[in-house]
């Protein structure tokens, strides 16, 4: 039975780049400054939809660490990688005693609530949301003691489910456009309009 729903149940792990300087790949679409605000923007809804879990920043960039001022987030210095970040965040998490630890990416536009991948507690159950292509992973969602190890980037998912396996995790696949749907290419903002132009009923 699942358990029920408690802001006591993960830790919120969200690694972020430079608002400013982060998604290159939008650069032959959008300026310095469009980015940085789509961007922030993104980051404020992921933020939003942890409700108030507890919730760290993974960023060593002088915007982002602002931004985490002015909205009392914990931050942590990147270590550099985001494989190294998602670790990072995990300590974090095992030092406030909670069961789960999440890593979110900051770049989900669509994202209103975490319930769904922070309800299994310490159950050894591996939450994955594959993005809209299948192919990364902008949603881990396991044990905090598990001996998991993350492996993000291009074909990140396919290797996390992997990883559970290896770390005796049963996977449970999330299929959610608002958790999988994350930007990175200008396609993205393409399919980003058109699914904000369709009626919600």
């Amino acid at each position: 039975m699942r358990r029920h729903r408690s802001l006591h149940d993960a830790g919120i792990v969200v690694p972020l780049r430079s608002f400013r300087f982060g998604k290159a790949r939008l650069a032959p679409v959008l300026d310095d400054d469009a980015r940085a605000a789509l961007a922030r923007r993104m980051a404020d809804t992921v933020v939003a939809a942890a409700g108030a879990r507890a919730i760290v920043v993974v960023s060593s960039a002088p915007d982002v660490i602002e931004w985490c001022e002015q909205h009392a987030l914990a931050q942590v210095d990147d270590p550099g990688s985001l494989d190294a970040a998602a670790d990072l965040g995990r300590a974090w998490v095992r030092e406030r005693e909670l069961p789960r630890v999440v890593v979110v990416h900051g770049d989900l536009p669509f994202a209103s609530s975490l319930d769904e991948v922070t309800s299994d507690g310490d159950e050894p159950i591996a939450v994955l949301v594959s993005d809209q292509r299948g192919d990364g992973t902008p949603v881990c969602s396991i044990p905090v003691a598990a001996a998991f190890t993350f492996a993000y980037g291009s074909g990140s998912f396919a290797r996390h489910v992997d990883a559970a396996a290896r770390a005796g995790l049963t996977v449970r696949e999330v299929h959610d456009r608002a958790l999988g749907f994350d930007v990175d290419v200008p396609e993205d903002l393409d399919a980003l309009d058109a699914l904000d132009a369709k009626p919600t009923c």
